[in-house]
């Protein structure tokens, strides 16, 4: 049984003896090792039957309160989303309304009831603690929030009136909104308490024992926990509106409209200011029945099943046991991109990493960076103070190249031409041992040339981060005709520890993402060339709900980086590719932002010195459908050319590599609803 219900004693302050109160403690437990507790049908009526237990001991006067908690460091993940996914409307009202009226009855038990989050808490997790009347939190919990919307849905268990209710509008449109479409960030025990969505935060040592002893002085009265009061008046509902308009800009610039669940979401904190809870739960559970009967939701499924997938076991992966370790590593260069990885490396590797360029203000720029990481961090409580002072004292680095010698794995990421790296490789590999493993960051050059010069060309491998490294997870793991399969093995292991997701890709031009990606942008250079406003332009592929549009997608990735994979794809294909003069004049003048870099999206006076344009304009919806046939016809062909084994490979590439939302399912599902398969290729990318 999942929902387990004891009765304990409650203790009494530190050094004297049990209060005489007791409590009923409901514990979620999954009953299977490393599985989370989630709320399918069957736990949500093993909830509700331990509920009711625990009503009658408290209306017979046998104990005070009630407690829920979880299990295996874990609260509770959320909704069972296999059950949602397939469901039809009524199927989603029925679902919304029992996890209301279940998870509701925290709040009407007699007693006050305490949440005790040790852990993980998601979703309909966090919310079965809203309903509670006292929430303690572990300091290291992570993981808790409300991401509904990222997934096609809202928090349809009571999240949506809830949070505002205790936390302010502000809290919630952060955690239900602006945090799921920003890669879904969620929130520390900590920051859970500054934000006032639990009361306090306990050492995760005797995490229970310390929430039961909290219990006790809250109910003795010894502990007494502030509740925000609302604004004054007008002040309450000016906060209220600007709380749920900075929540409207945040959906816009993420996914302009795209994916519903965002807007419905602001829609529902929007109503419970004024709205009474039962009105505002009949709300959330129409909501749910929409959104569960949607294409959008489906295809979320779909994607995030996907990318759970690949996160656990990524396809095509050799067997673990053939990965070498890593207990050194070494970057060749200190750039922006070389320190990047040297900090990602330093941080989740926790070994030392050392650095290397050709002069001594480049390496102490590298090292600056990697350090100023750390502190950052520190900051963010992602480190302790003993771990960072142990991380800066493990970060080197040299302008000779002897000091990559002890190191188990070097990653090449000096400046993107092919002379310069084969000049690199050449002077490295003599330099290191035998079964160190030498990995490039090219992301478009190919891997296998650069191996040419290598006298161990089997111990080479591209490993392709992706801008910014610290955030965006995927890592294309580029194979060659050589490389064997322990140093294929390692890189994924290297991967895995890097809290990365592994896709492996045949060596190609550009891979996969780069690849793709720049046929998007070729397609709206193109118009903007023949004469179509820049701004026009921009917009036209708002229904993909990319999380930037492509100007300001190249300004932040650099144009000179842009018209390098530009040349390098036009050389390789020159039938579909080519290089736009606008891309080079944008270069040639210093790479100015062409749209401003945030809020709406407008020109800049840089766009109209730069930008050469014809007298052939074409009209958005033509181009949107030019992008669909473009995206269409070049995955079509790097699946023929089994740079990758399937169209599931590309979906994990271009959510985890490009912010592709889930809402769209990934790219592939969204060209065979749009019909831009069939159109192009003929057939669609999976069965009808």
């Amino acid at each position: 049984m999942p929902v387990h219900v004891r009765v304990v004693d409650l203790p009494g302050a530190p050094g004297q003896p049990a209060g005489p109160a007791r409590l009923a403690l409901l514990t979620l437990d999954p009953g299977e090792p490393r599985r989370p507790f989630v709320l399918g049908a069957a736990a949500l009526a093993q909830l509700r039957e331990a509920l009711e237990e625990a009503a009658h001991l408290a209306a017979a006067g046998e104990v005070a309160a009630v407690g829920v908690t979880g299990a295996q460091g874990t609260f509770c993940a959320g909704a069972d989303l296999k059950a949602v996914a397939g469901a039809d409307r009524a199927a989603g009202l029925a679902t919304g309304r029992l996890g209301h009226e279940v998870l509701g009855r925290l709040a009407t038990l007699g007693v006050p009831s305490f949440a005790y989050v040790g852990g993980t808490a998601l979703g309909g997790g966090l919310e079965t603690a809203l309903h509670a009347t006292y929430r303690t939190v572990a300091t290291t919990a992570r993981g808790l929030g409300l991401p509904e919307t990222r997934l096609g849905l809202v928090p349809g268990w009571g999240g949506t009136w809830l949070l505002p209710h205790l936390a302010g509008p502000d809290v919630a449109v952060r955690v239900a909104v602006q945090d799921p479409l920003a890669g879904d960030r969620t929130l520390t025990g900590p920051a859970a308490v500054q934000l006032g969505i639990a009361d306090v935060a306990l050492e995760p040592a005797d995490f229970l024992v310390q929430s039961l002893r909290w219990t006790a002085a809250v109910l003795a009265g010894r502990v007494r926990v502030p509740r925000r009061a609302p604004l004054p008046g007008a002040e309450e509902a000016a906060a209220w509106e600007a709380a749920v308009a900075r929540g409207r800009a945040a959906a816009d610039a993420r996914v302009r409209g795209a994916a519903p669940a965002p807007y419905r979401a602001l829609d529902l904190i929007a109503a419970a200011r004024t709205s009474t809870r039962e009105a505002h739960f009949a709300a959330e559970d129409e909501a749910i029945a929409d959104l569960v009967a949607s294409p959008q939701l489906r295809a979320s499924l779909y994607a995030f099943d996907l990318v759970q997938r690949y996160r656990k076991e990524p396809a095509g992966a050799p067997p673990r046991e053939l990965a070498r370790p890593v207990t050194r590593a070494g970057v060749v260069g200190a750039g922006r991109m070389a320190s990047q990885i040297a900090l990602l490396l330093l941080h989740r590797l926790q070994v030392p990493v050392v650095l290397t360029d050709v002069d001594e203000a480049r390496v102490a720029q590298g090292l600056a960076a990697v350090r100023s990481g750390v502190d950052d961090l520190l900051a963010r409580g992602r480190l302790t103070p003993g771990t960072a002072d142990r991380l800066r004292a493990s970060a080197s680095g040299s302008v000779e190249k002897a000091a990559l010698a002890d190191c188990d794995l070097v990653v090449e990421a000096v400046f993107e031409e092919m002379a310069v790296k084969h000049a690199v490789l050449r002077e490295v590999e003599p330099l290191l041992r035998e079964d160190a493993v030498v990995a490039t960051n090219t992301s478009s050059l190919s891997v296998t040339a650069m191996a040419s010069v290598l006298e161990h060309p089997e111990r080479f491998v591209g490993l392709h981060f992706f801008n910014p490294v610290a955030v965006l997870p995927l890592v294309e793991v580029v194979r060659t005709p050589s490389t064997d399969e322990a140093t294929l093995a390692t890189a994924f292991a290297v991967g895995a520890q890097l809290g990365k997701t592994c896709v492996p890709v045949r060596d190609a031009p550009a891979f996969v993402v780069n690849r793709i990606s720049t046929r998007v942008f070729d397609e709206v250079l193109r118009a903007v060339d023949a004469g179509t406003p820049l701004l026009e332009a921009e917009h036209a592929l708002d229904e993909l709900g990319l999380p930037m549009t492509p100007f300001r997608l190249a300004s932040f990735v650099g144009p000179a980086v842009m018209l390098h994979v530009h040349e390098a794809l036009a050389a390789a294909f020159p039938g579909r590719y080519r290089v736009s003069d606008n891309l080079r004049r944008w270069v040639e003048a210093g790479s100015p932002p062409l749209v401003t870099e945030r809020g709406p999206v407008e020109a800049t006076g840089a766009a109209e010195r730069v930008l050469v344009q014809g007298r052939e304009p074409v009209g958005g919806p033509e181009l949107l459908r030019r992008v669909q046939d473009a995206l269409a016809d070049e995955v079509r062909r790097v699946l023929d050319e089994g740079v990758v084994a399937g169209p599931e490979d590309v979906d994990v590439c271009l959510v985890l590599g490009t912010g592709h939302p889930l809402s769209t399912g990934g790219a592939t599902p969204y060209l065979d609803r749009v019909g831009a398969s069939e159109r192009v290729t003929g057939r669609r990318f999976h069965p009808g």
